[in-house]
């Protein structure tokens, strides 16, 4: 693999785009007893999850992350602590929302949020998970094997792929982003961290020609 970062070609963004298609689940969305938010770059996940608990899909939502590469320098107190005051500031009441600021990891998101509605005296049966649109997969996946007991539904921000890519800004970042949470689909299953989840052909090739074209900076390993 080049170290080099790959031009971006229209190829590519077909490909992407295969990819952005298969990691968001499709699920329609209902009311549960509980959200559980999963920090990251992307501050419309918090902006999402403050639409959701207003019109009424839950009373209250944890929010959980702490930092990584690429968010420490964005979200220097925290994912978790600058998701709080985003929904504060739109209007969600601070009784509705519990901070789990220490999560490195989707599975420790999953885990720490669980202790922390257990410590607040809150066993969900129904949980909504609230993550950026291409990791809906992968959060579904790893919840599915962390709290197996609980019904999953995924949420995130209604866009299309063009359009989040220039919210974002970084299509680099989103397009390596995705590359890896598919990666981490595919091979965490055998490490025991998430669930076997199917994947189409296209989307492996997708994945297989993004790879050798050098969006590889979110890779484990890498």
């Amino acid at each position: 693999m080049s170290n080099t970062p790959p031009t971006i070609s229209d190829e590519h963004y077909r490909l992407a785009e295969r990819i952005w298609d298969y990691h968001r689940m499709g699920h329609e969305l209902r009311p549960v007893d509980v959200a559980v938010v999963l920090g990251c770059h992307d501050l419309g996940v918090a902006a999402c999850a403050a639409k959701l608990y207003q019109a009424g899909f839950f009373a209250r939502m944890v929010l959980t992350g702490g930092n990584s590469p690429s968010t420490a320098e964005v979200f220097p107190r925290g994912e978790a602590v600058h998701y709080r005051q985003h929904v504060l500031d739109l209007g969600v009441p601070d009784e509705a929302v519990l901070v789990e600021p220490w999560a490195a990891n989707t599975g420790q998101n999953i885990t720490l949020s669980r202790q922390l509605l257990a410590e607040a005296g809150l066993a969900p049966a129904t949980v909504m998970l609230v993550t950026m649109p291409y990791m809906q997969r992968r959060a579904y996946a790893t919840t599915r094997r962390v709290w197996p007991e609980v019904t999953v539904v995924c949420a995130s921000e209604p866009v299309g792929f063009r359009d989040y890519l220039a919210g974002i800004g970084d299509d680099r970042l989103v397009i390596d982003t995705m590359v890896g949470d598919l990666q981490r689909v595919i091979e965490y299953p055998d490490r025991g961290f998430a669930v076997e989840q199917h994947v189409p052909d296209d989307v492996r090739a997708a994945y297989r020609a993004l790879v050798d074209a050098g969006f590889t900076s979110r890779l484990i390993g890498a």
